[in-house]
């Protein structure tokens, strides 16, 4: 499944990029979220824009909650 294929590498981004300890929540700004999801949905060109943007649509509402944050939960 394309989709499961980039969320686990948004964890993975997501757990190094992060500034909290190992093992918690990860979380990251939206913007870089944001930012690699488009980035690596484009290269592997298989999850549908509107798919796309419906899920940044949705974690974008989930990060105003979290000011501003994502966190790996919420996808």
């Amino acid at each position: 499944n394309p989709l499961q294929s980039l969320l686990s590498s948004m964890k993975h981004a997501s757990e190094i990029l992060t500034s909290e300890p190992e093992g918690g929540a990860a979380p990251i700004p939206f913007e870089t979220f944001s930012f690699l999801y488009s980035y690596l949905a484009s290269i592997d060109g298989e999850v549908p824009e509107d798919e796309s943007e419906a899920f940044l649509h949705k974690m974008k509402e989930e990060a105003d909650k979290q000011d501003g944050m994502v966190l790996i939960r919420h996808f």
